[in-house]
């Protein structure tokens, strides 16, 4: 096994690719914009990792996505040799390419959240149909709840029902134009600015401190993000032990107009991993429901409880 391992990597290019992939999982096209190679050229060089059984394939939708074998054999191997292959300029190159695509895509998904703020109550009616989302998350919500916090709060829709269940509500989002139409929103109810804060900021960084919030929710937004599992990590941080986590999300599905017409990234998620992220995030899981609405979409709502630290 060792042997076909060395062999599959006895070429520089092989070893830029796993260089990059050990840190990121990218499409082909990206892997392609890294190199500036040929995208035929990229194809075979991941074929002949791929067959090694050093890289692992994910299929999205039209899309595909690679990254470093996460376990196994060809796992240790290769955190065996990572001390070995010390980053040249190529390397360094390459990994800065990589973190432009990264911050590509988050301000992309910025303009395209504030290009279509004003319509994005009617796109998720168009999703939701009659399926009352924010109805169910403040259902979730924990009796005598200090601060309530929605994370990629959008238009304020979820957020303005969390205010009867808990004693003050944050809303965290990137789009600075949601943000406005959420107070916009909240100010038209009469809602005391002293009962909210509206905080502009990243999922995988939140402008939260430490146990903040005893209730905590993402609604239909992992499938926007580069990294969806560093967002639940983000997640468990502010939550105080015992705090509650409700994800609701779509589950796996082929329909590739979501990607074009709602900007998402994900073409939903397999229960499993769901499931994994937020148990290596620290969460334990403690409800699923599941419910059809509109484009024939599953959508998932899965409750979990913080756990007081996270597994090591």
């Amino acid at each position: 096994m060792s042997l076909a391992f060395f062999k599959a990597l006895s070429d520089e290019t092989r070893l830029r690719l796993i260089h990059i992939l050990l840190h990121y999982e990218l499409s082909v096209n990206e892997l392609v914009r890294i190199l500036d190679m040929g995208q035929s050229r990229v194809s075979r060089h991941l074929k002949i990792l791929t067959e090694a059984g050093l890289l692992s394939s994910r299929r999205d939708g039209l899309w595909v996505f690679y990254a470093a074998t996460p376990v196994g054999q060809a796992h240790d191997f290769l955190q065996a040799i990572t001390p070995f292959m010390p980053a040249d300029a190529a390397m360094r190159a390459d990994m800065g390419m990589a973190a432009h695509i990264l911050e590509e895509r988050a301000r992309k998904t910025r303009q395209f959240f504030n290009a279509i703020a004003e319509d994005w109550d009617e796109l998720n009616h168009e999703v939701l149909e009659d399926f009352d989302l924010p109805g169910r998350v403040a259902a979730a919500v924990p009796q005598q709840c200090r601060t309530a916090v929605d994370l990629g709060c959008g238009t304020g829709a979820v957020l303005a029902r969390l205010l009867p269940r808990a004693g003050n509500v944050i809303g965290v989002d990137g789009s600075a134009r949601m943000l406005e139409i959420c107070r916009r929103r909240l100010e038209g109810e009469g809602v005391p600015e002293s009962r909210y804060s509206l905080r502009i900021g990243e999922l995988d960084h939140l402008p939260l401190r430490d146990h903040e919030a005893d209730f905590a929710c993402i609604n239909l937004v992992l499938h926007h993000l580069s990294e969806p599992a560093g967002a639940l990590a983000e997640a468990h941080r502010i939550l105080a032990p015992g705090g509650r986590l409700l994800v609701a999300d779509f589950l796996r599905h082929n329909d590739e107009t979501m990607r074009s017409r709602y900007g998402d990234r994900w073409l939903g998620f397999a229960l499993e991993t769901l499931t994994e992220h937020l148990q290596s995030a620290g969460f334990v899981l403690t409800g699923n429901e599941q419910s059809t609405v509109g484009r024939h979409l599953q959508l998932v709502l899965l409750t979990a409880e913080a756990r007081a630290a996270r597994p090591i």
